[in-house]
């Protein structure tokens, strides 16, 4: 039976570039689910511009309007 050198080393090898392309998966899905993510505050952005359309619309008054600004403002 003869042996090749290069058997004992092959497995480690194999080993490493199997751990390394599993940690690029593993972080590569990691990242796309946080820029998948909207931010934290983006929600009371887009509420503030609804609420200031719809003032400027008419469709509630200013002491409505000033009411529901201050609360998103304690929101945040």
């Amino acid at each position: 039976m003869s042996m090749n050198v290069h058997d004992g080393g092959t497995w480690v090898w194999m080993t490493m570039m199997m751990l390394v392309l599993w940690s690029l998966l593993v972080f590569g899905a990691l990242a796309l689910s946080r820029s998948a993510r909207p931010p934290a505050d983006a929600g009371v952005g887009d509420a503030q511009r609804l609420l200031d359309e719809r003032y400027a619309r008419g469709e509630i008054d200013e002491g409505d309007y000033t009411r529901r600004r201050a609360q998103l403002r304690a929101g945040r």
